[in-house]
């Protein structure tokens, strides 16, 4: 493993909120099954719970516990654009933390093909947060340097890499109606 995923890997294994660039911004995550640390995310962020996070993975396997009740046609549409940069929102598991869903009953998932935060993945063995690194309200960073002058993130923190390429984010749309709910 390459060793500033390793190191990353550890900070999330510790609790801790690591940066790393996606497909069109950087990113913040951590583990989404720890409260503490989405805790500390958000008021990094600045941001509210009852807005919801985004979880990424590397698979469907990483992402799959967290998606309740839903017809397999829903799941289809979204498989047939992963990996990839499209965000979908599912039914809610009981699995998904009420700090991830913010109260709502979906969950918004996407599995990742962007290198560092698919290899981000795959070293922590699971899902992770994944949501602009930027306090909210503010413009996204899209490199290493507008993260740390923002956010001021402890150098283990970073994981360096090229952004994927998009624009803007990911759009989000509901797997069960096929609507966009963010382009």
């Amino acid at each position: 493993m390459n060793p500033a995923i390793s190191r990353a890997v550890a900070v999330l294994r510790r609790g801790g909120v690591i940066a790393y660039p996606t497909e069109a911004v950087w990113g913040l995550g951590c583990d989404p099954l720890d409260e503490a640390a989405v805790t500390r995310l958000l008021a990094i962020k600045q941001r509210a719970m009852q807005m919801g996070l985004v979880l990424i993975g590397t698979d469907f396997a990483q992402i799959s516990t967290f998606i309740g009740l839903c017809p397999e046609s829903a799941i289809a549409r979204a498989r047939e654009t992963w990996p990839g940069p499209h965000t979908w929102i599912f039914p809610a598991s009981d699995r998904a933390p009420k700090w991830i869903t913010g109260g709502h009953a979906g969950i918004a998932l996407r599995i990742t093909a962007h290198p560092v935060a698919a290899a981000l993945c795959r070293g922590f063995g699971g899902a992770l947060v994944s949501t602009s690194a930027n306090r909210h309200g503010e413009v996204p960073a899209t490199d290493a340097a507008s993260v740390q002058k923002a956010l001021d993130l402890p150098d283990e923190a970073m994981v360096d890499g090229e952004l994927g390429g998009l624009e803007r984010p990911t759009s989000i749309r509901d797997a069960i109606t096929g609507d966009i709910v963010r382009h």
